[in-house]
């Protein structure tokens, strides 16, 4: 029996053959699956609510909860992090786990790429022993039958003894199918359990089904959390089981690889007769992947993608042309003058209109920062931010730059919080707890304090400096030098070895209107509702210091180190300005470029130390968090040397050897 979605098989549910519990009236769902499958697009179709989908693992460390309205029912509806298989590597993986082996009742809803399923049913065979509601959801449909590698879903619900339903979370297709699925999801029968000898292994540790089997199974394959809550358990069984393993493997390694092999022949097994061939078109993803994976034509085309949509789009046209309209033609001409005038009309009192629309006014600074020049240039920077992920480029990127990152301590997987610190340095930093070792978080955490400009202070520094291409080319030189340097010394300073790095990559995919559209505006939304309210709290300190003489006194402090890197003394509140946060810090900045206040060479000192300065007071509150108030008092200090040293060779070389003014 099988039910059809509309008129095409897209969204095709086929009843499970063979022995199931009856179906029970699930109203707890568990989105499972690896990273790049379309999760949290399924998320925010089963809820409503939307989720920041990537093309990359680590976005997504806790587990997000939703809900959704059924029959007059709410169903609780969990995201949970990217995990390749249960015997976890990564605290992303850990964390999915957990939520995995804690969803009693719930059902687990195991999300597969449908052009990749060899990868992924190794794990599905390994959920089917949970004795929990299971569906096989079968997602990115659209693709697998583009690539003429579509399953057939019926036969393979067959097989498996579960619901399976094919999805495209990017159309809806296939959705509504999938929520009746898992409303009335049946616990399976594991008729896929372990084969022998690997069956009877597991039996030497538990008798029990279920999750105990699968704690076992992890436990003899070297998951070091799990052998000890099973030695615990039971400690002579344990190390009769651990001796046999050992004298028949060798080693837990040993036994893992031996088990990964044999589900991979039973996955194979599996899928002969459900999913055809289609090597043309594997042949020709192949070829693109050697293109953007070598160095000799993805360092270019990096090159390309960092000058097209970061300097002509970002740089230019949001940060110049965009900027410059809403904040000389919308604000100049209309908005502040009608605010003044009101405000004067309603408000006697001088130091309160000041505190409205005086030179540090909550609408005159503090709104105009954020809405004229901050929120253009961070809703062009997500754009095109979400155009590399839904394109599946990411992913390349990691891997292209994985050699390059292990001279610094670093695997392909730090690409993930580095370029996610392009966005918001505060977010990248606690994506750092997604890294394996300690000691490649704090590298990281180091780099993103010191060397990644977030993007709405990169927007505007581009913006600045777009007038002068060559002092473009001396700051992003300048970073990519103390990066490199910073990273270096970090590696060769602190204990331990560079991590292992693995990624599979998901399929290169046309990026769709909606998915970016949904992206930006989201990241936009939650960026703005972010920054607004700091940068009304930052016009009012300053106000206060401004009416104190607090503003005046702090300024002063910092003229001398002004003038030792040769800026001028009106450039010494935008660093004040940078300590709230760093785009504040960068739009005053902007201010003094658009007064004819800074030549080349000054600008060009002002945006690289601005750039390395220490980290916003969002950030720095983070690092304590994640790393400890010792090692976050530090990275600042660290960064404040680093900033002012590096900032004053800069302006001295630019004028003495550049010949700049």
């Amino acid at each position: 029996m099988s039910l059809a979605t509309g008129a095409s098989a897209v969204g095709v549910l086929a009843a499970p053959s063979g022995p199931v519990a009856p179906g029970i009236g699930v109203d707890r769902w568990l989105l499972a699956g690896a990273p790049n499958v379309g999760k949290s697009a399924l998320f925010g179709r089963l809820t409503g609510l939307y989720v920041t989908v990537s093309n990359y693992p680590g976005t997504s460390v806790e587990v997000t909860t939703g809900t959704r309205a059924t029959g007059g029912a709410a169903i609780l509806v969990a995201d949970t992090p990217g995990l390749y298989a249960l015997l976890a590597v990564t605290e992303e993986e850990r964390v999915a786990r957990h939520a995995i082996f804690s969803a009693r009742g719930a059902a687990v809803l195991h999300v597969v790429d449908a052009s990749h399923l060899d990868r992924a049913l190794p794990l599905t065979l390994q959920l089917l022993a949970l004795s929990t509601p299971l569906v096989l959801v079968c997602n990115h449909l659209d693709e697998a039958r583009r690539r003429g590698v579509a399953p057939d879903i019926a036969l393979l619900s067959e097989r498996l003894g579960i619901p399976v339903v094919g999805t495209v979370a990017t159309t809806g297709e296939g959705v509504e199918a999938l929520a009746g699925a898992a409303r009335l999801a049946p616990v399976p029968s594991d008729g896929w359990g372990l084969p022998q000898p690997f069956a009877a292994g597991v039996a030497a540790v538990t008798d029990e089904g279920g999750a105990a089997r699968l704690e076992a199974e992890l436990a003899l394959c070297g998951d070091a959390e799990l052998a000890a809550s099973v030695a615990q358990r039971d400690p002579h069984r344990w190390r009769d089981a651990v001796a046999a393993r050992d004298a028949r493997w060798g080693s837990a390694e040993d036994f893992a690889v031996a088990l990964a092999t044999a589900r991979r022949r039973m996955t194979l097994a599996l899928l002969d007769g459900v999913v055809p061939e289609a090597p043309a078109v594997r042949r020709r993803d192949a070829a693109l992947d050697r293109v953007l994976l070598s160095p000799w034509t993805g360092l270019p085309l990096v090159a390309l993608v960092l000058y097209v949509g970061f300097y002509l789009f970002v740089g230019r046209f949001a940060a110049g042309t965009l900027v410059d309209w809403i904040e000389r033609v919308a604000f100049d001409r209309w908005i502040t003058p009608a605010a003044s005038a009101a405000v004067g009309a309603v408000v006697p009192w001088a130091p309160l209109r000041a505190l409205l629309v005086g030179e540090y006014g909550l609408f005159s600074l503090g709104v105009r920062y954020a809405v004229a020049i901050v929120l253009p240039i961070v809703g062009a920077f997500f754009l095109v931010f979400a155009l590399l992920e839904d394109s599946g480029y990411l992913p390349r990127l990691a891997l292209l730059l994985d050699r390059g990152l292990k001279r610094l301590g670093l695997s392909g997987r730090a690409v993930i919080p580095l370029v996610l610190g392009f966005g918001c340095n505060t977010m990248a930093t606690l994506v750092t707890r997604t890294l394996e070792t300690r000691r490649e978080r704090l590298i990281v955490t180091l780099l993103l304090a010191l060397a990644i400009p977030c993007s709405a202070q990169l927007g505007v520094v581009l913006g600045i400096l777009s007038i002068y291409p060559a002092a473009i080319a001396v700051w992003a030189g300048v970073l990519v030098a103390v990066f490199v340097v910073v990273g270096r010394m970090a590696a060769l300073v602190l204990p331990g070895e560079p991590p292992s790095f693995y990624l599979e990559l998901p399929p290169l995919r046309t990026p769709t209107a909606r998915n970016v559209l949904q992206k930006t505006g989201a990241r936009v939304q939650w960026y703005f509702a972010e920054i607004l309210p700091l940068f009304l709290l930052a016009s009012v300190i300053l106000w206060l210091g401004d009416l104190t003489g607090a503003l005046r006194a702090a300024t002063r402090l910092l003229e001398p180190v002004m003038r030792f890197i040769h800026l001028p003394d009106a450039a010494a509140p935008a660093f004040l300005y940078g300590f709230f946060r760093r785009d504040f810090g960068a739009a005053g900045l902007y201010d003094l470029a658009r007064h004819g206040v800074l030549g080349p060479a000054a600008l060009t000192t002002a945006a690289v130390t601005l750039t390395l300065f220490v980290p916003c007071v969002a950030q720095f509150l983070v690092m304590r968090k994640e790393r400890g108030i010792r090692t976050a008092a530090a990275v600042l200090a660290f960064a404040t040397v680093v900033a002012f040293t590096v900032g004053g060779a800069v302006g001295w070389l630019l004028r003495h050897v550049g010949g700049w003014v």
